[in-house]
């Protein structure tokens, strides 16, 4: 028998952002790059003025009515999900999720070698909440780094040969 086609696919993760062009130069550091200026189906563009998202997106996203922004749409590799940067203008924002929160904490992206990307991002002037650590048994090492607005990005270098056996 078949499997069953799935019902959904991956579409994007949407973070929201203080400044447009400090987070995508930020996420450029992490391998991301533009796949469109603005998201054209909430009639937002990146250019230098925010502009008004339309009534019936407003509400379908649980934003005020009259919500302005600016964003675009980044891919990392030409792949899915994408990563839609979104910044709204004039909404009262509150921090991001710590770890320890319910809800979407934190992404996690995915490297061969962690120990270079981690030298390489702190040179850069990335925050790290953790250098990497090595999990039991040597499965993975993860180091934790956050975003110029405090967005938690989990790096992580797996080592599939030392897991157990499903």
């Amino acid at each position: 028998m078949a499997p069953e086609t799935p019902r959904m696919m991956w579409g994007h993760i949407n973070i929201n952002v203080s400044d447009l062009d400090r987070a995508r130069a930020f996420y450029a550091l992490l391998g991301f790059t533009e796949y469109r200026a603005g998201i054209p189906y909430l009639g937002l563009e990146d250019g230098a003025e925010p502009r008004p998202l339309p009534p019936q997106c407003a509400e379908a996203l649980g934003v005020p009515p009259g919500a302005t922004g600016r964003a675009c749409i980044l891919e990392l590799g030409g792949g899915y999900p994408k990563l839609d940067l979104t910044e709204f203008r004039g909404l009262a924002a509150r921090p991001p999720l710590e770890t320890s929160d319910l809800g979407v904490a934190r992404i996690c992206l995915g490297t061969r070698d962690l120990a270079a990307e981690h030298a390489r991002l702190s040179a850069a002037g990335v925050a790290f909440v953790s250098p990497p650590r090595e999990c039991p048994e040597g499965m993975a090492k993860i180091a934790l780094a956050r975003d110029p607005d405090g967005t938690l990005i989990e790096l992580i270098e797996v080592v599939r040969d030392r897991w157990p056996a499903p």
